[in-house]
């Protein structure tokens, strides 16, 4: 694989525990601002998606879900799509800083899901993931496990379909780095209620 040939994304998705506007989830709403913040300011942050009829940055198509929506009572659900640099960089802000925080609280706002959280993979340096291809992936991780075209973090591939070795002290460089730019949003994360 050659550096700058590919970028990494990242979809997620969850169902909460109960509907907008529920107090159960104003945990996870009122983090949400710093989530993107912290993420804008992240080293290797390309971009995410935003939701149409939102305001905030364009959607990258039309908002679509995993099949795992089905039954649950939901029209919508919390997700995410973004674009990073590499594995390394989205794990240093996924599992640090102000998106850590969120993750040690995730189980109060939702449901112990049977499907996995995310998935990743690589696009072409000019592409960009839609929210289709994104929802596809994650079912297609569940139904056929880790692969070069949906996998995980714990199972992680190169763009041309090898096993790939995270570079751990490279994450722990990112880790450094991001936490000076983003001191003031973990402060403010730390302050409110669970």
């Amino acid at each position: 694989m050659v550096a700058g040939q590919y970028r990494l994304a990242i979809y997620n998705f969850g169902l909460h525990v109960g509907p907008e506007g529920d107090p159960r989830v104003d945990g996870f709403v009122s983090r949400e601002p710093a989530n993107f913040e912290a993420a804008s300011r992240a080293s290797g942050f390309i971009g995410r998606s935003g939701y149409r009829g939102v305001p905030g940055p364009r959607s990258w198509g039309k908002q679509a879900f995993p099949r795992f929506i089905d039954g649950s009572g939901f029209g919508s659900a919390p997700s995410s799509l973004s674009l990073w640099a590499d594995i390394e960089s989205l794990m240093a802000f996924s599992y640090n800083g102000v998106h850590a925080d969120a993750l040690k609280h995730a189980r109060n706002w939702n449901i112990k899901p049977s499907w996995p959280p995310l998935v990743l993979w690589w696009v072409g340096e000019h592409g960009f993931p839609d929210w289709s291809d994104g929802a596809s992936r994650l079912e297609h991780l569940h139904d056929h496990g880790a692969s070069a075209r949906a996998f995980t973090f714990k199972e992680p591939f190169t763009a041309d379909g090898e096993t790939y070795a995270i570079d751990r002290e490279k994450v722990r460089r990112i880790v450094e780095e991001n936490s000076k730019g983003q001191a003031d949003l973990l402060a403010h994360v730390l302050t409110l209620k669970v």
